[in-house]
């Protein structure tokens, strides 16, 4: 699986209708959302589809036709990013209505092909399942413990300082389990 890095956008343009597809991080949907729709106040339509992981490890997906006929755009967007094995991302896509009706087999193509080419400009990350794990360990072992650390590529997220030295660290099972070992 992967998951898009930052958003990236594309515009295409079909019979003078306008399909401007984001292509974003799911955890700034809402928010990059709403900034479209005060950005782009004349669109006729604002097409979503998303797939996240939820804590239990099991892919939520959603979308929405935003008015265009039932099935048209957001089942083809969302199959887009399904058959890319894409997850914890989003995609938007503006719909500037150009005056010729493209029918319901050119609404799927034009949205299809909308998102795929979103995709192709877009730079992805391979999705790797992080756990968050705390380590206590004393002031003479932190030099050697964080050069451990360092040398498996396993973040320190967080450092506390007391009796001991406490930290949170980040990083695949895989990673953690050779860490322990």
């Amino acid at each position: 699986m992967k998951e898009v890095k930052s958003e990236f956008n594309h515009t295409l343009e079909i019979k003078k209708s306008k399909f401007i597809a984001h292509i974003l991080p799911y955890s700034e949907f809402k928010n990059i959302l709403a900034k479209l729709k005060q950005q782009h106040p004349k669109a006729r339509h604002f097409v979503y589809a998303y797939r996240y992981l939820n804590e239990f490890n099991q892919i939520v997906q959603n979308s929405s036709d935003d008015g265009e006929p039932k099935g048209t755009s957001a089942r083809p967007s969302l199959s887009v990013i399904t058959g890319a094995d894409i997850i914890n991302t989003a995609v938007i896509i503006v719909r500037y209505f150009g005056g010729t009706r493209l029918g319901t087999g050119g609404l799927v193509r034009a949205y299809s092909q909308a998102v795929n080419e979103v995709c192709n400009i877009s730079e992805f990350k391979t999705y790797e399942d992080l756990q968050t794990i705390d380590i206590l360990i004393t002031y003479s072992n932190l030099a050697k413990t964080k050069y451990k650390l360092e040398q498996l590529n396993i973040n320190i997220i967080n450092q506390n300082f007391d009796k001991n030295v406490t930290l949170t660290l980040q990083a695949t099972q895989d990673k953690l389990d050779c860490f322990n070992k």
